[in-house]
């Protein structure tokens, strides 16, 4: 199997995968809906790719015209590659590549913004909800019309309370759930306050 960027000014190049079994690199028809959904709002943009993985997706949104992604990951390899498809696609300047633990930077005081944060975690540990949950208490990561889109199995999916964050769509691809939340209006409003 290998991977590439779909589309945008790196289109064709293809990205190394990370060694092992580790993780695990999403469908290219997955990655093309997703940011046929997402659409212009990506040029511009600031992404974080958390668990990144080989980092395709956060090259993806740099190749579409994003302005800045960061990339994080546990795994010293995926790191590696992730630095090596950067430098393939000419986007190393452009991105923040951190060996780091998800939860503990979203625990974090927030130090940036982002229009669009990507949640792919490992399957079945419930990863997925422990991030997004994070990003409800701490919304200060999120620009007052941020995006999380969070990719799972269809069979993870279950419903979530949630005090500042609201899901507002969600597509099914065979075994690959996109499951997309935004701010709620009232959250929002006073985001674009503190602004």
């Amino acid at each position: 199997m290998s991977i590439r960027v779909i589309a945008g000014s790196a289109k064709g190049r293809r990205l190394k995968l990370v060694p092992g079994d580790s993780t695990r690199p999403v469908m290219d028809r997955v990655k093309e809906a997703c940011f046929s959904i997402i659409g212009r709002d990506i040029v511009d943009s600031k992404f974080l790719d958390l668990f990144a993985g080989t980092g395709s997706v956060g090259i993806e949104a740099l190749s579409r015209g994003a302005h800045q992604a960061d990339f994080l990951d546990t795994d010293r390899k995926a790191i590696q590659t992730i630095n090596e498809n950067l430098t393939v696609t000419g986007f190393a300047d452009s991105a923040l590549v951190r060996r780091l633990d998800a939860f503990k930077y979203l625990k974090s005081q927030p130090g940036k913004k982002y229009d669009f944060i990507y949640i792919a975690p490992p399957q079945f540990k419930n990863l997925w909800l422990e991030a997004l949950k994070l990003l409800d208490t701490n919304p200060g990561w999120l620009a007052s019309d941020a995006a999380i889109i969070v990719q799972i199995d269809p069979s993870e999916q279950q419903i979530v309370s949630l005090q500042h964050l609201a899901p507002y769509d969600e597509r099914r691809y065979g075994k690959t759930l996109l499951w997309f939340f935004s701010l709620s209006v009232a959250t929002s409003e006073l985001s674009e306050l503190e602004e």
